[in-house]
């Protein structure tokens, strides 16, 4: 049923396909987490499967320390199940990780050890735009929309990231490295993502987004490209920081 859905939701075997999921929002599933995932890799055989593996919540300037093989992450089930299967691999940013499987998979999260913010300009999640991926949000919101904080970071939004502190990657090998990370951080705000829900309207009206069903939960079918074309137009035309609060942006922003 998932690989069905998939295809009636236009997604092609080849394509790169990240994924953000409530997975007691689609229901019982064969084979719980792993055999969600399991329908994914083989459905997508020929392209690249993303599922986000995040550890924001416990790697922090009180515990600097992420270890690719062990740090659990903090955003659900199919990412607690996806971040240890050895038939992919995950990234080393020590605080917002991904697990890549199929095409070319290890060269997508190459170098994510150097990153020194959560979404920096040509780490993984700003590349989601370059490749033509497709976000799928499995009944989440935009508030769960990792990809935008990449476009926060690509326009250099003043008040985004926090003070820098030292953290420990231990990668695959065992092998560690020290080096500078910035947390996300905003002095109007504690989470500046529950905002992205404003841009529904914006992504809705200018073909960014459509919308599917996966199981039982409504899925946002997002094209990265043109949600980045979108976010960066809104923030390039606000002459103030619009986007703390929660609020409909006028046509004349991204129209």
């Amino acid at each position: 049923q998932i690989k069905e859905n998939l295809r009636a939701m236009g997604i092609r075997s080849c394509d790169t396909v990240l994924i953000h999921t409530s997975l007691k929002a689609v229901g019982e599933v064969e084979n719980g987490a792993d055999g969600f995932i399991d329908a994914f890799c083989e459905y997508l055989k020929d392209g690249l499967f993303l599922v986000p593996t995040h550890t924001w919540d416990g790697v922090n300037a009180e515990n600097p320390h992420y270890d690719v093989k062990t740090s659990i992450p903090c955003i659900g089930t199919v990412p607690r199940i996806a971040a240890f299967r050895p038939d992919g691999i995950r990234s080393l940013h020590p605080t917002h990780s991904m697990w890549a499987h199929g095409r070319d998979a290890e060269a997508f999260v190459k170098g994510e050890e150097n990153a020194q913010s959560p979404a920096p300009v040509g780490g993984c999640w700003d590349r989601l735009a370059d490749v033509g991926a497709k976000i799928l949000l499995i009944g989440v919101e935009h508030n769960r929309n990792t990809f935008i904080h990449s476009v926060d970071e690509r326009m250099a939004l003043p008040d985004r990231l926090g003070a820098p502190y030292l953290v420990t990657i231990v990668d695959h090998h065992g092998h560690s490295i020290t080096h500078p990370m910035r947390p996300h951080s905003c002095s109007r705000t504690n989470d500046v993502s529950r905002f992205y829900v404003n841009f529904e309207k914006p992504f809705t009206e200018l073909g960014a987004q459509k919308l599917g069903k996966l199981g039982n939960a409504s899925v946002r079918i997002l094209d990265a490209c043109k949600c980045r074309e979108i976010v960066s137009r809104i923030y390039a035309r606000s002459e103030s920081d619009i986007f703390t609060e929660y609020r409909d942006f006028p046509e004349t922003l991204y129209k």
